[in-house]
């Protein structure tokens, strides 16, 4: 079974995260979701709450898992039965700082493998913390997130501000 990893943080989860998705799984048996806890951002949702708003804006895609995890990315993916990394890419400076990334997992453990996808056009500008300042000064998300979150995110932005 070819199981492919696509972590993040999702602090919220856009539709550029799920063109991602959903063409990653047409690569992999199971591509599992993983919501990465990161002690250096401050998010605005909880890891749990975006682990319900992943399987809400993803269950069209049978083939996906949400999960969530701390610790080192390799080693979750390995525990996963696996030694694929996917990771979306926008722009130039995203490669720069993935690849970096990637060859140090790759030093640390020579088996994982990394693929890049990058997203559509359509979808290249979006990135989460773009639509938390778009709507915290009541800018539209509309089409720029799951349609079944895009009210509780604008909710939460107003209730944080």
């Amino acid at each position: 079974m070819r199981i492919g990893v696509c972590p993040g943080s999702f602090d919220p989860v856009t539709n550029g995260h799920l063109d991602i998705f959903l063409r990653a799984s047409k690569m992999f048996d199971l591509l599992i979701v993983a919501v990465f806890h990161n002690p250096n951002k401050k998010p605005l949702f909880t890891m749990q709450e975006r682990v319900e708003m992943l399987n809400a804006a993803t269950k069209h895609i049978h083939n996906i898992k949400v999960d969530s995890f701390s610790g080192l990315l390799n080693d979750y993916v390995r525990r996963q039965n696996s030694s694929f990394i996917v990771r979306g890419l926008r722009a130039l400076s995203d490669f720069e700082y993935e690849f970096q990334r990637a060859l140090l997992i790759k030093k640390i453990d020579p088996t994982m493998e990394t693929i890049f996808m990058m997203t559509s056009n359509e979808y290249s500008f979006i990135s989460s913390s773009g639509i938390k300042e778009l709507a915290k000064f009541g800018g539209p998300i509309t089409g720029l997130v799951p349609e079944c979150l895009e009210e509780s995110i604008i909710k939460r932005i107003f209730e944080k501000s």
